[in-house]
């Protein structure tokens, strides 16, 4: 199959290799030439812009989008509609507001073209392992992409999850629990590395939960190989971003009611890890000294 690429970062870049691994042909577009140049050298094909991207492709067109979510996918959009007709599709990779990708949809669908949105988890080991993908669509959209998921995706990687914008939906909460088992992963990990008692190889207990375990889990595989790299991750600060996903996963919960307290802490703990000194730290440090006399430290 014959689908464009635009954006070519670490998801972007791995996903053309693997589809032009497995037979397509890939047409791709980034803002760094010497990404387009890398990937023509794999057996793609270069476009220049928008304008050139559409015309390589034969009717009906698939492009997949691969840039930040917010103002990125609507510029994008804006400059391909021009090249697009009837029956053409727009395929959102990335870790858009699922609010967004229902507007996108309805806004493509009064001009007869196709929105889909595929949640897409993997990361850099996507290009090896393959993407699960979450996807909404139309049936008729799905169906029209669904070579392109089978090659993406390893063996019952890939499903339907319903309308246009509930494949974002599906990957905001996927994204949302992985805060929570971060979380975990990390709190664990730091009583062990604190223990005043023992000594312990985190290294060996991640490898050795790996085997059996009822907490051995991908993440916890890629715990193994960070601790064999680093055992104290000396070489690391600990300031944790967040691409969004988080928020709007707790946002939700609070609109439905519904009590996500994990998810919600695990999303503060972040927040916290961006302050070299904690301001709310310092004021009840100076509120037990005011009324306790208990010891502060100074900076």
């Amino acid at each position: 199959m014959r689908l464009a690429m635009i954006g070519l970062g670490r998801m972007g870049g791995n996903m053309s290799e693997r589809l032009m691994k497995g037979g397509h042909q890939v047409v791709v577009y980034d803002r760094s030439a010497d990404a387009i140049a890398h990937y023509v050298s794999l057996g793609a094909t270069a476009a220049n812009g928008p304008g050139e991207i559409t015309a390589k492709l034969q009717a009906p067109r698939v492009v997949w989008i691969m840039v930040p979510a917010g103002k990125p996918v609507d510029d994008t959009i804006a400059s391909l509609l021009p090249g697009l007709s009837k029956g053409d599709v727009i395929i959102d990779g990335g870790n858009s507001n699922f609010h967004d990708s229902m507007r996108r949809a309805a806004e493509l669908q009064s001009k007869g073209i196709n929105f889909v949105d595929s949640g897409t988890s993997g990361g850099i080991w996507g290009l090896e392992n393959g993407y699960c993908l979450m996807i909404g669509a139309s049936p008729e959209a799905f169906k029209l992409c669904e070579p392109i998921f089978k090659t993406l995706a390893p063996p019952d990687g890939y499903a339907h999850m319903g309308p246009p914008g509930s494949g974002h939906y599906v990957k905001m909460i996927h994204n949302g629990i992985e805060y929570g088992a971060l979380q975990a992963y990390a709190e664990g990990y730091e009583i062990l590395h604190a223990s005043k008692e023992f000594k312990l190889d985190l290294h060996k207990i991640a490898a050795v939960w790996n085997h059996g375990s009822v907490v051995r889990s991908w993440l916890n595989e890629l715990a193994e190989l960070a601790f064999e790299k680093d055992a104290d991750l000396a070489d690391l600060r600990g300031y944790v971003e967040d691409s969004g996903e988080g928020r709007w996963t707790v946002q939700e919960a609070i609109d439905l009611n519904v009590p996500a307290p994990v998810i919600t802490l695990s999303l503060l703990a972040r927040l916290r890890s961006r302050q070299p000194d904690s301001f709310s730290a310092k004021v009840i440090a100076a509120l037990r000294n005011e009324f306790g006399g208990h010891a502060v430290k100074k900076s």
